[in-house]
């Protein structure tokens, strides 16, 4: 099955400064939204504390919880909307308790002081500890950098080095675009977040060597064209296979968006920034670097 015939030549090469302009510009807002919120907005996997969700059987606000909240003394108390459910909230606290049991008693009781008695239902309680936390942030960030390292290595020994290059920067360009788009959303990371950079990595990769490949097979047939022209070449012969592979896993993630409730929003989140940014890194940053590698370092070959 083909979307788009594999004669058609589509100038993305000729786009390539374009395509620049737009991801420093993504980058660059993704990386104001960070500094200026004081990095990331870590969840409590990572940042450490106590996390109770709560459903109400009557209408309230986020403002009118921390209220309620006041008398316990739970120190600086996050409170936000959980899922699609308008009367269902996260509450989530820096101080971390080892006595859940008696912490979830004591939240609802103080909500019921404010509440009708029984209309207060305590779904979930969750503490992490600071060290823990920062054990567990520590881990995800080098699990996402021994992926990166892996990557290089081994399309280094299946390619060249140049593509290795190539494939890492528009992988880092991947996750720091979803990162800045986290933030500007104000969206938290936690541990399934890091599972999503990491299948981000693994999505966005398997389209770029499947462009790679071409690119290396069309060096042998067209070694008389420019490598521009093999590269721009390479990308319309695959782009009915990109379009495909990338249009169906979006309408999963969609579904996991739109239908898979507030436990996996997150998650579906990331992954349906991470797709369509990870389709547009293959096109628009990985083949260009190649192109601009080219340029300053002139291969035998072609």
């Amino acid at each position: 099955m083909q979307l788009i015939k594999p004669d058609v030549n589509f100038d993305f090469v000729g786009k390539r400064n374009l395509a620049l302009i737009i991801s420093v510009t993504l980058i660059l807002i993704g990386l104001a939204s960070l500094i200026v919120k004081g990095g990331p907005n870590y969840g409590i996997d990572f940042a450490g504390g106590t996390l109770v969700q709560v459903q109400f059987s009557q209408p309230t606000d986020a403002t009118a919880i921390k209220k309620s909240l006041d008398t316990l003394e739970l120190g600086s108390a996050v409170v936000q909307r959980f899922g699609d459910n308008q009367n269902e909230f996260l509450i989530r606290v820096e101080q971390a308790s080892s006595e859940l049991k008696g912490l979830s008693l004591e939240i609802q009781n103080a909500l019921e002081q404010s509440y009708d008695k029984g209309s207060v239902d305590i779904r979930r309680v969750e503490m992490v500890g600071p060290q823990v936390g920062k054990d567990l942030r520590g881990k995800g960030l080098k699990a996402i950098f021994y992926a990166m390292l892996g990557i290089l290595a081994y399309i280094s020994w299946r390619f060249e080095f140049r593509f290795a290059v190539g494939a890492i920067v528009a992988l880092i360009h991947d996750v720091v675009i979803t990162l800045g788009i986290f933030s500007l959303f104000g969206k938290e990371i936690d541990l399934p977040i890091i599972a999503a950079f990491l299948a981000i990595i693994g999505y966005s990769l398997n389209d770029t060597i499947i462009v790679y490949d071409r690119i290396r097979e069309n060096r042998g047939k067209h070694n008389k064209e420019t490598f521009p022209f093999i590269v721009n070449r390479s990308i319309n012969e695959t782009l009915s296979r990109t379009l495909l592979t990338s249009g169906t896993t979006l309408l999963v993630v969609l579904a996991l968006f739109i239908l898979g409730g507030g436990v996996i929003h997150n998650f579906a989140f990331a992954m349906l920034v991470g797709v369509l940014i990870g389709t547009y890194s293959s096109i628009f940053v990985a083949s260009p670097v190649l192109i601009f590698w080219e340029e300053k370092n002139p291969s035998r070959t072609s």
